[in-house]
């Protein structure tokens, strides 16, 4: 069983849906301070039922994840319950479950072992949680949540999707009995399909069973958003009293009957874990990271990396004293809550509430449950997770072959990579997506007056006429790497006489890196060897300021920069006149 890290694509609410209630926590989610702190709207009998669903899948999951960890079982059911309410509270993906995955389970054991250290200690887990928290709180403070508006939708797509494909096949072996040998994720696929002799009958009964229930309540409108629950119960009580040999639940482990008890960090630890820290934040962020593209906030709200990042960091911190493991944004359950009908954050904290209740109340009972009925709903969940993505998918592909190359490359990196090597990659594609769309962006224009105060949109000439003022215009953001093509465009003056030239940057060159600076120096240098006038126009005050920091000003001449006023065309008229003064000889 595999977790991952973010997702599924619920479509936004109606203007009646209730989970409108969260408007007031989310509504200006993408403008609001990192620093402000969220609201709650009203909880919602969805959310209820939502988070009982996703508290019960906690039970299996949480202790499969602690297990293939090399820790202790009931530490993943606490994982579930004080971190998972602490980061419900904080977070501004309000659907996002903070809990274990696998990717964190393993990060963690292999951490201790590299520092020496027994992952049945208590007071190394808990100071390793601790230690991860304060990581991803000092990134929050940092900002660094904003690195994450630097992967486009192309890389999001291919990132979640491979992750969706993850949760699929790390759950081949609870759905069919046979366990795939392969790291790679698609391998994984190709090997279970080549076994198909070794898989289980009673599990893959049991698991097309779960299925086949499931999608029968999916259709009934009124039932849709209990289909996960009913089909766990539907399918789990007739197992209990046939008794088929599969694995349960509690083959896995005994559920006690306990709440968190708490542990204090072993300050000792620090030093030899803190490097570990590190890397466990990254795996964790890096999970969460497509939680927010590819689960929207249910009122359309935009969510926040950074708040997402101290929302994880606080639960971390909280979490360690109460003998969870490090967690991170879960896209499996948080996959099971939204299929489930959540509605606002409210169903985060109830699935932290329910578990501790149930482990209380009827924990040994849930040990019952097949491990196939689990392996059936996350193939399901998976299945959604990537049907939501078609949509995106489709856009991406007809967008561009560039876009459709890097979402391509992220997935298969996602499948095949470290989590948070492939976030990074997915990153480091989409800047270069980024610069070579902006390098392509960047034109010349002509603009020509048309004798009633207007000016004409046009390409620009060839070469440079002779005897009046050729007034250009810059479309662009200022990158150096359009100055070649610019270059290109830049009409031929080498035999132009009486003759000026403005240049308008209203609206560009908002980031002029040094090559472009350089370009206008080397532009007024040819312009003066055949006295046409350079004017410069449309330039906002922070460029005038670089101009003159950077020596440009002088060579240009002061009276040749025009400042952009807040009238739309006043500097094109007055950079014009200035122009034509110094070509008809006006200003001698």
């Amino acid at each position: 069983m595999t977790d991952d890290a973010s997702t599924g694509a619920p479509t936004g609410p109606t203007p009646n849906d209730p989970s409108r209630s969260e408007s007031a926590d989310q509504g200006s989610a993408g403008k609001d301070s990192p620093r402000k702190g969220p609201r709650f709207g009203r909880p919602t009998r969805q959310d209820a039922v939502s988070g009982f669903v996703t508290g019960l899948f906690s039970i299996p999951e949480g202790m499969a994840y602690a297990s293939i960890g090399g820790f202790a079982a009931p530490l993943g059911l606490w994982s579930g319950v004080v971190p998972t309410i602490i980061g419900s509270v904080f977070a501004r993906t309000v659907l996002m479950v903070t809990t274990l995955t696998s990717a964190i389970a393993l990060s963690s054991q292999s951490v201790l072992s590299q520092a020496g250290l027994d992952p049945g200690d208590l007071g190394a887990v808990a100071t390793l949680t601790v230690l991860v928290g304060v990581v991803m709180v000092a990134m929050a403070l940092l900002r660094l949540g904003s690195v994450m508006s630097f992967v486009s939708t192309a890389v999001m797509t291919g990132f979640t999707t491979g992750i969706a494909l993850q949760i699929i096949t790390g759950v081949i072996g609870d759905a069919t009995g046979y366990d795939p040998t392969p790291h790679n994720t698609l391998a994984k696929v190709i090997d279970a399909f080549a076994h198909i002799g070794d898989w289980q009958t009673a599990t893959v009964l049991i698991s097309l069973a779960t299925v086949v229930v499931w999608a029968c309540f999916k259709m009934i409108r009124r039932l849709e958003s209990f289909a996960i629950l009913i089909a766990l119960v539907l399918v789990t009580v007739p197992c209990v009293f046939i008794g088929p040999h599969v694995e349960l639940v509690e083959d896995i482990a005994e559920i006690p009957r306990s709440l968190p008890p708490f542990s204090l960090p072993d300050l000792s630890a620090v030093a030899d874990l803190a490097p570990g820290a590190v890397a466990i934040a990254l795996v964790a962020l890096a999970q969460a990271t497509g939680i927010g593209a590819a689960v929207a906030n249910p009122d359309g709200s935009r969510p926040n990396a950074t708040v997402d990042f101290r929302a994880q960091g606080l639960a971390n911190i909280a979490g360690g004293f109460f003998s969870a493991l490090p967690t991170g944004g879960s896209l499996s359950r948080t996959g099971v809550g939204t299929s489930a009908g959540a509605q606002t954050r409210w169903s985060g904290i109830f699935a932290g509430v329910w578990l501790a209740l149930i482990v209380l109340a009827v924990g040994p009972w849930a040990g019952q449950i097949p491990m196939a009925v689990i392996g059936g709903l996350l193939l399901v969940i998976g299945g959604e997770l990537i049907t939501g993505r078609f949509s995106d998918i489709l856009l991406v592909l007809r967008t561009s072959a560039f876009s459709a190359a890097a979402m391509i490359i992220t997935f298969l990196a996602t499948t095949a990579l470290p989590l948070q090597d492939a976030i990074f990659l997915g990153a480091g594609i989409a800047i270069l997506t980024y610069a070579v769309s902006a390098s392509r962006r960047g034109r010349i224009v002509e603009l020509s007056p048309d004798g009633a105060g207007n000016w004409v949109l046009g390409d620009p000439p060839a070469v440079l006429p002779s005897g009046r003022t050729t007034v250009l215009h810059y479309v662009g953001g200022g990158f150096f790497a359009e100055i070649n093509r610019l270059e290109d465009e830049w009409p031929d003056a080498s035999e132009t006489v009486d003759a000026s030239v403005v240049l308008s940057l209203r609206g560009s060159a908002g980031i002029p890196s040094a090559t472009f600076l350089k370009a206008f120096e080397q532009a007024a240098h040819r312009l003066g060897e055949r006295n046409v006038r350079f004017v410069l126009c449309g330039v906002p005050p922070q460029l005038r300021d670089l101009l003159s920091r950077a020596g440009t000003l002088a060579v240009l001449g002061e009276e040749n920069v025009v400042l952009e006023t807040p009238v739309l065309g006043d500097s094109l008229n007055r950079a014009y006149a200035i122009a034509e003064r110094a070509r008809t000889g006006g200003d001698r």
